[in-house]
């Protein structure tokens, strides 16, 4: 297919799911729509809904002269809770929920490298897998898909993120993590409720809950080798209803990130001995509950290495990823399956979860040839190591 000619096609395809943007485990006609595209190409759905194990979202299959080995090309394609404000043309005409992270990009890039594959495919030596993956926002879009066994018999994994303040078409790849793990908490104070004039018949949740938070702070600037990079941040702070009263109750929720999963236990550590020294000197009760969301990302030294030859084969530029606390649920999959999640920049006027972020969509084709290639070179490369 001719550059030009995907390029166009991607770029329609890309408007369409920009305005069409919905919610993790919403999306319904996105997932409708990519079925749709697939199909008209002939290229066969593996799991989908409503009898594939996933409810929304779907793995797709190409086979090529062999049945193996597989590898996987992964994408997302849920949205946030994001009123738009790009001042685009094709803007979101979902009320409140915009396309603000680059999964329209993910998702049409995907099904470039969906097209450009199935067109060689009687020359592939083995089965790319495609994985429009729902609910990467926080709605366990990675689990569902691992959990339907479609992806067992994947010998390698790629997927893709936009970068937003890299200047466009610039790869990023680096080995080991990019994306930090990601930890969330809730903390439920329990105090004892007075009139406000009376504080010393009660005990104060607020008070505790201010408390709490300060103390919080010393975990990272005293307790953690200042040259390793962690997170932790408060962000919903909750309590009272009126001005004149003391409240029973209060509500901590929060994130702590970091780059191990040691250094992850740690930090929990340290917040529940906060709690405890903070309910015992506040004489009141408080439970910290927190769990690890998604693990650091962790790309294979070995694939990194191919995949950064593999993009500047093609002629793309290719630059080291700077690491990032965000999270990304693509690290589940590098738990059971060696692979890269590589970066392309869109030189976008705002970062990603922003209102006014836009990708620059001349990039889609770009994405899209590497995708592919990243997909067949691996077959090769499988193949001729004698992989099945």
């Amino acid at each position: 297919m001719e550059t030009a000619g995907l390029q166009d096609r991607l770029e329609q395809h890309f408007k369409w799911f920009h305005e069409h943007p919905e919610p993790s485990n919403g999306e319904v006609e996105t997932t409708a729509r990519i079925r749709d595209i697939l199909g008209e190409a002939g290229i066969e759905t593996v799991a989908a809904p409503p009898d594939g194990g996933l409810k929304t979202g779907l793995v797709a299959r190409i086979r090529g002269k062999a049945e193996k080995p597989v590898v996987a090309l992964r994408c997302d394609i849920d949205a946030l809770p994001i009123t738009e404000e790009s001042g685009l043309p094709y803007s979101s005409r979902n009320s409140g929920f915009m396309h603000a992270c680059g999964h329209d990009f993910h998702t049409t890039s995907l099904l470039g490298a969906a097209l450009l594959l199935n067109d060689e495919r009687e020359t592939l030596e083995g089965t790319v897998k495609l994985i429009f993956q729902p609910a990467e926002e926080g709605g366990g879009g990675a689990w569902q898909v691992l959990e339907t066994g479609v992806l067992d018999d994947v010998s390698e994994i790629y997927g893709i993120h936009v970068a937003s303040d890299q200047a466009s078409g610039i790869i990023g790849i680096s080995p080991g993590a990019t994306h930090a793990g990601v930890g969330v908490f809730k903390i439920a104070i329990k105090g004892k409720g007075a009139h406000a004039a009376a504080p010393h018949h009660g005990r104060d949740p607020i008070v505790a809950a201010a408390q709490l938070i300060n103390a919080a702070q010393i975990i990272l600037s005293r307790t953690i080798d200042p040259f390793d990079q962690a997170v932790l941040s408060f962000t919903h702070v909750e309590a009272g209803t009126t001005w004149n009263v003391i409240p029973e109750e209060a509500l901590l929720e929060g994130t702590f990130r970091a780059f191990t999963k040691e250094k992850l236990t740690w930090i929990a550590g340290r917040l529940e001995a906060c709690c405890r020294g903070t309910a015992e000197a506040a004489g009141l009760a408080i439970d910290c509950d927190w769990r690890t969301y998604t693990p650091a990302t962790n790309n294979d030294p070995a694939l990194s290495e191919f995949a950064a030859e593999t993009a500047r084969s093609l002629g793309f530029p290719v630059a080291p990823v700077g690491r990032i606390m965000g999270g990304e649920d693509f690290a589940l999959y590098q738990q059971r399956i060696p692979g890269v999640f590589w970066t392309i920049g869109v030189n976008s006027p705002h970062g990603t979860h922003h209102p006014g972020f836009i990708a620059d969509r001349a990039q889609l084709s770009s994405s899209a040839r590497l995708h592919a290639a990243l997909a067949r070179r691996s077959l090769e490369r499988l193949r001729g190591k004698g992989t099945a």
